[in-house]
């Protein structure tokens, strides 16, 4: 895999990720790269800076998040949320109404419907859908 800088036509900068370096021609070829932005399919590699290794007699720290591996990254990110946040399960419509209108924060996640999803966003209850699916759903 190897990501590329993009830019489209209307100066709106982004990143996306191929196969190959041969892939983002071909795409390219058959205007299958899109902006995400404004829907541009003028699409160019922008300028990118090169990844210069650390030396070899030196070891970092920690690793750059650039240079993590993606799935490593969000399998992380899914641990520390799910320690910081109670699984409520199907209730999860019925605990972020309550959460909504009681003012007390607190941080939730489980299942919704998409019908339960929109009746949340139409009564302004803030909620964000989730990368990955709960580790501690039964049928996960």
């Amino acid at each position: 895999m190897i990501v590329y800088d993009l830019v489209c036509d209307g100066s709106h900068r982004f990143e996306a990720w191929f196969g190959s370096s041969g892939d983002f021609d071909d795409q390219k070829a058959r205007g299958l790269l899109e902006c995400p932005f404004c829907g541009s399919a003028q699409i160019e590699k922008a300028v990118m800076a090169p990844a210069v290794p650390a030396k070899s007699n030196q070891r970092a720290e920690r690793a750059s998040l650039a240079n993590d591996d993606p799935m490593a990254r969000l399998l992380q990110l899914q641990r520390q949320f799910e320690a910081q946040s109670e699984y409520v399960g199907d209730r999860f419509a019925e605990e972020a109404r309550a959460i909504h209108s009681s003012g007390v924060l607190r941080s939730v996640h489980g299942e919704a419907t998409a019908e339960e999803v929109k009746s949340l966003r139409e009564e302004g209850v803030p909620l964000l859908p989730l990368p990955f699916r709960p580790r501690a759903r039964s049928d996960a």
